[in-house]
């Protein structure tokens, strides 16, 4: 996070959450029930301090100021990117029943390769599959490293494509000349309608990519996504919360069902298969450290591991 973003703060709140931004181990800042200050560094929690509740609020609405976003008790939680690329979540009170509470996820000055996620035999294929252009989606947990693996595999992306990131919260930092970088938008109590990532993706389509990168599939615009990943725009990227690869598949053949009610489980089950060729999952470790563990292809009615448990098992066919 930036020191122009924290000196717009109330001087008590930088003056004690100021060193944890200089330190470029650290990757998110907490505070908890308004008071209570807790940073991971190096994939670990730690409790550091404390602030008190009225600086936390002082805080989070000082620095959601310049951004155009408020908080207060109509609008009790807000999730915002920063000027620097960090992302803030807040909540208040009634909401946050302990006092107001914070997350800042900081954006890394240092992004990460994809050497840091697998060693070279893996990276190799994971390369192929996006020379190949494969639809790949990427599962792991929250905190696993899912977009910063993104956006080390869209490092590969051939230098003529038309690219177009598609996100909640822009996040993603392409190395690319050619992209376009469109951002959802809550509704807001000042009447400005919501721009959802549904109707981004459908927008996208007739902005002529030649690749769409959707920064998470959660909801309806996952339907959309498949529908582009099996209409021409192959090569397509999108991450997704899962607990293992086959897990992310049943995932979004359950996100299919929910907005397609009318599609029976067959039928939802080969649109996916159809649509997604490669499932990457991430984990990070106890020490902190996020490597690939596994990579599911789908085959048509036929699903396989080609890395499982971090180790090759397979060879890829499609």
């Amino acid at each position: 996070m930036s020191r122009a973003v924290l000196t717009r703060a109330a001087p008590k709140v930088h003056s004690r959450l100021d060193e944890f931004f200089r330190d470029e181990d650290i990757r998110e800042v907490m505070v908890n029930a308004g008071s209570q200050v807790w940073i991971e560094r190096d994939g670990e929690l730690s409790q550091v301090g404390t602030i008190h509740p009225d600086d936390t609020r002082a805080f989070i609405e000082r620095t959601l100021l310049p951004l155009g976003r408020r908080i207060d008790i109509t609008s009790p939680v807000v999730d915002a990117r920063l000027s620097d690329g960090s992302r803030l979540c807040a909540v208040i009170p009634p909401i946050a029943v302990d006092g107001p509470c914070v997350a800042i996820r900081r954006f890394a000055a240092k992004q990460m390769q994809l050497e840091d996620f697998a060693p070279p035999e893996i990276a190799a294929l994971l390369q192929q599959l996006i020379y190949d252009r494969r639809n790949i989606l990427v599962s792991g947990a929250a905190s696993a490293g899912k977009t910063t693996l993104l956006n080390a595999l869209c490092d590969y992306l051939q230098t003529n494509e038309r690219i177009v990131t598609i996100e909640d919260i822009a996040e993603l930092r392409l190395n690319h000349e050619h992209v376009l970088r469109l951002e959802a938008r809550p509704a807001s109590p000042d009447g400005n309608q919501e721009i959802s990532t549904r109707s981004l993706v459908r927008t996208a389509l007739r902005l002529r990519p030649d690749r769409l990168i959707i920064g998470e599939v959660r909801g309806a615009e996952t339907l959309d996504m498949l529908a582009a990943m099996n209409t021409g725009h192959s090569g397509s990227m999108s991450t997704i919360h899962a607990n293992s690869s086959r897990d992310a598949v049943r995932r979004v053949e359950s996100l299919v069902l929910q907005h397609a009610a009318n599609w029976s489980r067959d039928v939802v089950q080969d649109h996916v298969c159809s649509s997604i060729n490669a499932i990457v999952h991430v984990a990070r470790h106890l020490n902190g450290a996020r490597s690939v563990e596994e990579i599911l292809l789908l085959d048509g009615d036929r699903n396989y591991f080609l890395v499982q448990h971090g180790q090759i098992i397979g060879e890829p066919s499609v």
